[in-house]
Order: structure tokens, then sequence, then C-alpha cells
């Protein structure tokens, strides 16, 4: 159901249930004083660092810093939403949940159309199931059987089979009173704009349904039984299905095994089921794209290790060096990704079949730690006996670690890098500590619920005037009573003041006062990490004069946006610098000019 779930019900919801019990489900625990003590899910640990008190309803990591309250330890966990997670914990106790707005038309209509995709989708699924059982389906089996799948496995993918007919699933769903327009808008059937036909996308091919992390179909991939042409077809991107966020398997791995603690990611669906087939049931595979940062994103918020698969030829080197540069911004301590590389000629559904489950485990075992790859990339077809390869070589290296989170690993990897190059670690840190100049800002990533924005980095740095009242906003919701009833006076300039108004829409439509429920709203996404970093930074203001604080702020804004003034042009010009963007000469002149003028 649509609208925006009240704060008041959260609250009481939170106060219903008891985060010991949801966290005990899925983590062993043993008390420890007045609380309960385990490994940490969300990183690898030998000894327990992770506590849960039962007085403050609150888990904390010591080892990763992963902390919350029931509601998000089931986001990260189940990799749910805020609404998923509300719904569940609500169902735990029996209460619905209500929504404010849901009365409103618009969004009655976008649930209605969501529900109509996801049942249609279970539809088509139940019907290639159905037809790999029929006459009609022999080949299809043959084929299953011949790749040595049992029909254990077949039955826990839901492996099933399209037809060779034209409108085989078009005349079952139609049947069923299920437009051909809805069908078409969710990848079941091709529209042709020549002649106004539609038709079945998916004919005489094993179908493998794609899976939500809760289970539901929402794609289907379709491995072709002839000589026709795409050897595999994917469904194309739906209202429900975004190929660079899903990965087939997961959900079968997470039901297989619920602790998991690496994960092999291959190339197709014939290799996740040929592994599981031989007992590996921690493979997923990405669909027809390389592996994105929103994919790793959810999979290290499940499990500490990735191993990348890679043919060993040069295509599967290129993709690897892809994914290394992908992974890297993510790998904060206690996470790990390997790379491993298999014989010419080979996959993994090839190869488990030929040496074994025990021979394959081995390899993925002793696949190239992240450290290893990144060195011997760099030094490939290299002289290091030379000086300028050497540079060449370090410059590379330094690249790569420029991408790496502050940490252990960052900082072991320049020691290394300096025992391999001869040159003091100090100097390597001194390198990366400049900042290189940059054209424009850092651009954020858009998701499908917000446009693209662009925001400088500014970790540790002064915040702007417009993050100064995001910053009071994420610390004291319940300043939005402060503000005047529109939000135009957010500056559309800094992308803070656009974060702004949408933090202050939500907050009213939802009478949040907690920072924590507003930051889970936000969970997962570029502007979630933004509110995030403004939540860690102290706030300085004593909270009697916050109110103050932002009253000015607001003024500030109110008369700068109907006439822009000297000093905000000297500020967006200073600040410009202290996010370490260089100026043009002639923006240089400028700035000085309007700073001797100020001192006049």
């Amino acid at each position: 159901m649509a609208g925006q779930i009240p704060q008041r019900f959260i609250d009481d919801l939170l106060a219903r249930v008891d985060v010991v019990e949801v966290v005990g489900e899925r983590v062993q625990l043993k008390r420890s004083g007045r609380n309960h003590s385990g490994l940490c899910p969300f990183h690898q640990e030998k000894s327990p660092s992770f506590t849960v008190s039962q007085d403050k309803q609150f888990y904390h990591c010591f080892g990763c810093g992963a902390h919350g309250n029931a509601l998000r330890f089931l986001m990260e966990y189940d990799n749910l939403r805020f609404p998923e997670a509300v719904e569940q914990l609500a169902a735990r106790q029996g209460m619905e949940v209500p929504r404010e707005g849901a009365d409103d038309p618009h969004a009655q209509a976008r649930e209605k159309k969501r529900k109509q995709g996801v049942n249609l989708l279970e539809l088509a699924a139940r019907f290639y199931r159905e037809r790999m059982k029929m006459n009609e389906g022999q080949a299809a089996r043959g084929y299953l059987e011949r790749r040595g799948l049992s029909s254990q496995v077949v039955e826990e993918y839901g492996i099933g089979f399209a037809p060779n007919d034209w409108e085989a699933l078009k005349r079952h769903l139609g049947e069923q009173g299920i437009s051909e327009a809805v069908q078409v808008e969710y990848g079941l059937l091709v529209h042709r704009e020549d002649s106004g036909r539609t038709y079945d996308r998916f004919r005489d091919r094993v179908m493998f349904p794609i899976r939500d992390v809760k289970g539901n179909t929402i794609a289907f991939g379709g491995r072709v039984l002839g000589d026709g042409k795409p050897k595999y077809l994917n469904s194309p991107e739906t209202p429900v299905f975004h190929k660079g966020r899903e990965l087939y398997g997961l959900y079968e791995a997470r039901q297989a095994n619920r602790q998991l603690e690496r994960v092999l990611i291959v190339e197709g669906y014939m290799d996740v089921v040929a592994l599981a087939q031989f007992g590996i049931r921690n493979a997923v595979a990405t669909l027809g794209t390389s592996t994105s940062e929103d994919h790793l994103t959810r999979l290290f918020r499940m499990v500490s290790e990735v191993v990348f698969c890679f043919d060993g030829d040069r295509a599967g080197r290129q993709a690897a060096t892809r994914a290394l540069e992908t992974v890297l911004p993510l790998m904060i301590d206690g996470r790990q990704a390997r790379f491993l590389f298999l014989p010419e000629g080979e996959d993994p559904d090839t190869l488990v079949r030929s040496e074994g489950t025990e021979a394959f485990q081995d390899r993925v075992t002793c696949a190239s730690p992240l450290s290893e790859f990144l060195f011997d990339q760099a030094a490939a077809g290299r002289d290091l006996a030379r000086i300028e390869e050497r540079e060449r070589y370090a410059s590379q290296v330094l690249k790569a670690l420029a991408r790496l989170p502050e940490g252990v690993l960052k900082s072991l990897l320049l020691s290394e890098l300096a025992k391999r190059t001869g040159v003091e670690q100090a100097r390597f840190e001194a390198l990366l500590a400049t900042p290189e100049p940059q054209s424009s800002p850092v651009t954020v990533e858009a998701t499908e619920e917000t446009p693209r924005r662009e925001r400088p980095a500014t970790a540790g740095g002064a915040l702007s005037l417009a993050a100064r009242a995001l910053q009071l906003l994420v610390h004291e919701p319940g300043l939005v009573e402060r503000l005047p009833e529109g939000s135009d006076w957010c500056p559309d300039s800094d992308p803070d003041g656009v974060l702004c108004r949408d933090v202050i829409a939500l907050i009213r439509a939802g009478g949040y006062r907690s920072a924590q429920v507003l930051l889970a709203h936000f969970h997962g996404s570029q502007e979630g990490e933004r509110l995030a970093e403004l939540a860690r930074r102290e706030l300085l203001i004593p909270r009697v004069h916050r109110g103050t604080e932002l009253d000015g702020l607001v003024a500030y804004f109110t008369r700068n946006r109907q006439q822009p003034t000297r000093q905000q042009e000297i500020e967006t010009l200073l600040e410009r610098k202290r996010q370490g963007e260089t100026l043009t000469a002639e923006e240089r002149r400028r700035l000085m000019s309007l700073l001797s003028e100020a001192e006049k």
C-alpha cells in the first residue's frame, strides 16, 4: 500500500518488538551480563564483538560499527527496504501498517499496478513449469538431464519451459483477463511497431525465473533449445526488474544457507544451477551485465567475502579489471574480494562436472586475493628493473589505492607497495593526500527514485550553509515546525539544498521526530550516505540555540534568493576552493576583487 507510515505507529511497533528475539532468530546469541553477544553477521570475525541490549533495544558491533534497532537490523540482514522491514515487524505482532495519504488515487493506482505486475510474472512462471512437465517439454527435460541436473534442483530453481509457439503464453494469460498491454509492459510479449502485432518474447527455451530477495518472480532468463539466436535471452527492464541490481540465484543461495559468509559470482544461469547440483549453493550470476556497485553493495550486506569467477583468457582478465575498479571503493576493513581464473575453455558448469565438488571448492579457496591481483595486474608486461617502468607500476597501484576507503587494508597495501618499489611509504601517503585538480564536481549515481545530482566530496571539510541547515534537520527533525510552509528557500544550486527539500517533505509527510527513522528512509542510496555523514558529524550548536540558527539560515537563503549579493558570490567561490576545486584564472581574479571590495 502506498503512503507514508506515521511516526507514532513506528514508535509503537518498536516498543512492542524485542530486538533480542528478532536478532536471535538469525544470529546465535549468548547472554553476557545484562546483554547478549555473538558473532557479528555483518563482517567476518572469530571472537564475538556483536552485542544486543534488551534494555536499550539496540544492537552494536564493536568490530565493524554496525548498529541500530530491530528495524535497521532487518533492513541490513534481510536486505529489505524500510517499508518492507516495517511490514515484516508488524506482521510478527499481528498489526496492520497504517499509511497516511493512502486514499490518494494516484498512490492506489501505482500500488495496484505493482501488485498486478508481480502476480502476472508468478502466473507466467507457473505456466512455464507446467509446460515443462507436458509432452512438449520432453526436449527441455532431456537437455537438463544431459546437463546433469536432478529433478530436485530443477524444482528448487523453478526451471520451466516456454513452448515453441508464438502465442502460447499470450493466450494463457489472456484467458485470465490480463491485457496484452500489461504483458508487453512486463516483458512477456513483444510489440511490433510496424504491424502492431504482439507475440511471446520467449519461445522454445528453458526458462529460469529470476527472483527477488523475498522469492517473488520479477523476470526471466531463457536458454534456447535449438539453433535460434540469441542463445540466452533476458527480460527487458520493467517496473519491477532492473538488471543492474538483481542477481540470479541470490534468493536460492540464502534459502540454502541463512549464514552465508562467501558468495561466488559467475557468468550464467547454468553455472549457478550446475554448481548447486554439486552441492555448491553460494553461487550467483549477473544478468548479462558487468558486476555493478549496486550488486556488490547488496552482497556485502549479507556476506564478508565475494569471489569473482572469470575465464582465464584476455576477455576474462579485462572483465576482472572492471570488477576490481568497481569493488575497490567498497573494501572497508573486514571485507574480502578474490579473483578466480578458470582454465582456458572451461566454465564453472563444465569444470565442476569434470573435477568434482572438492577440487572446485579448492580452486575457490585458493583464488587470488584482491591485493595479489592488484599488484600482478599493474606489473603485467613491465620490466620492473627499469626506473621508468617502476614509476608507471607505482602510479597504477596508487591510482587504485586512491579508490580504497581509509583503513587497515589501505595501509597494508601502501606498505607492500613501498617494499616492492623501494620508495618510502610516507612518500606514497603524501601523494595520496594531495588532491588532484577536478574540472567538475563528483557525480552521484542516480537511483530510480531520485534525479541525478552532483555533490563535491566534503569529508571532514567545512560545511556549506545548505549543509548546515540539512545537518540541523537530521539531528533534530522536530525543527521542521519552525520552517516556512514552503521549501522554496532551499538553494537549488547546492545539492544539499535540493536534498534538504526532500528531507523536509518526508518529515512533514510522516510526522517523523526520530533521526534514525529518517535515515532509514534513505538507506542504501547516495542521499542516505550523505545524511549519515552529516549525522555522524558532531553538532556543536547547543540545543537551545539550534532553532535560532536554523531561522537565521532560512532568512539568509530567502534574502539571497530574492537578490543575489556580493557575499553570496564570495562564499560560493570560497566553498569551491575548500572542496579542492581549481578555480580558473578569471574566477581567482574575481574572488580577489570581491574580497578587496568587502574590506573597504
